[in-house]
């Protein structure tokens, strides 16, 4: 027999019609729930399809699994940013009203962790767990229900997903660059999960909050075992009432889908959740393996100071050289920039009309921008130095 996941409509707000923007919710509930619970959710930029191939292989691939956790996927997140579209491109990276990039709207209060020691600095480690996630909880439904103000769309939007992010203790953003190999942003505490994902670059981000859903669901736990071992009293995060770990991870590049690299992304979020013992390696299908675990690859990383983006010195039309994933030397050009105002058909030398753009150090790219026609400013590349292997 399958595994069936229960699919409702989520009520996300209102365009001035009148119709409601809802987004499909599916989860699946064991009778008995001993492992973490897991939160997935694809497209919160509009353009960053990917992800809702990877939770629908997902789907079909859970069906098989020994499932010992309660899951939620959320394909669509943003009705309105995968809906954006300016003639054949989807846009959905900011709200068309405030500006504000949408994956920058979470909440977290840091206000809340000095009180909340104070008054649990003796409390079980059980205690800890279930009266902090009901703060949580709780500040999320006063964002929504109690303010008088009123709140913007992607503020609803961005509140009534980490509602459901905050009952989890696994959480995965599925997202894409622009064009763009896999990476994987994966917080400093959680390094040692980074290699069971098939991911071959990750970006080591600080245990800081700047707005987005990833650190909206790990960086209260952290500050609060933070808060607590100034006390005294020492938590190990990532382990027992604190074992919570949050990641963005980056599919490849924006404005396509592929069902069978989705396949592969899907069986590599679950050598993670096996990892976790969210699934065990026995299934239902002789089609599937019998365990999930993580491909051999070599895995570059870098710490978030040391990605860097590299801006066009120049306006023009460019030829991305460097490869992704392959160091690139020192002075070995990452682009080439066509400049068709400084061609002059008198000269036999046209060297003005092609810059190669180099750096001082050598990189490891991980994406670039989508157009071949950019501005002075443009970010042309992003890249790594300083990386190592993990």
């Amino acid at each position: 027999m399958t595994n069936i996941f229960k699919k409702e409509l989520m009520h996300m707000g209102e365009m001035a019609s009148g119709v409601k923007l809802t987004v499909p919710v599916y989860s699946y509930k064991p009778k008995e729930s001993t492992a973490p619970n897991v939160y997935i959710q694809a497209n919160m930029h509009g353009a960053e399809v990917q992800g809702n191939a990877v939770i629908f292989q997902l789907l079909e691939l859970l069906k098989y699994c020994d499932i010992q956790a309660n899951i939620t996927l959320v394909p669509y997140a943003n009705p309105i940013g995968c809906n954006h579209k300016n003639g054949e491109y989807t846009l959905g990276r900011f709200d068309p009203i405030t500006g504000v990039n949408w994956n920058r709207m979470y909440h977290f209060d840091e206000g809340i962790i000095s009180p909340f020691v104070e008054q649990h600095i003796d409390a079980s480690e059980v205690q800890i767990r279930t009266d902090f996630e009901q703060l949580l909880l709780d500040q999320i439904e006063d964002k929504l229900d109690h303010n008088i103000w009123g709140l913007t769309t992607g503020q609803r939007i961005a509140y009534q997903l980490q509602r459901m992010a905050h009952q989890a203790d696994l959480v995965l953003d599925l997202h894409t660059g622009p064009i763009s190999s896999k990476h994987l942003y994966c917080a400093e505490y959680a390094k040692a999960s980074a290699n069971y994902f098939d991911i071959p670059h990750t970006i080591f981000i600080p245990n800081d909050f700047d707005g987005a859903m990833d650190e909206a669901t790990f960086c209260p736990w952290w500050s609060l075992q933070q808060a607590f071992e100034n006390k005294g009293r020492n938590f190990t995060m990532g382990e027992g009432a604190f074992a919570k770990e949050s990641f963005t991870v980056e599919l490849g590049s924006q404005e396509q889908i592929d069902l069978a690299v989705a396949e592969q992304d899907a069986m590599s979020i679950l050598s993670y959740l096996q990892h976790k013992g969210v699934i065990t390696g026995n299934n239902k299908s002789e089609n599937l393996p019998s365990d999930f675990l993580p491909q051999q690859m070599t895995r570059y990383a870098c710490y978030l100071k040391d990605y860097k983006a590299l801006y066009s010195p120049m306006g023009g039309m460019v030829d991305y050289l460097a490869e992704f994933g392959k160091p690139l030397a020192a002075g070995e050009p990452l682009v080439r920039i066509l400049r068709m105002d400084n061609y002059s058909s008198e000269s036999s030398d046209n060297g003005e009309s092609l810059h190669n753009i180099c750096l001082e150090n050598e990189v490891l790219p991980i994406l670039h921008f989508a157009s071949a026609s950019v501005n002075q400013g443009t970010e042309l590349y992003k890249v790594f130095i300083n990386y190592f292997e993990i």
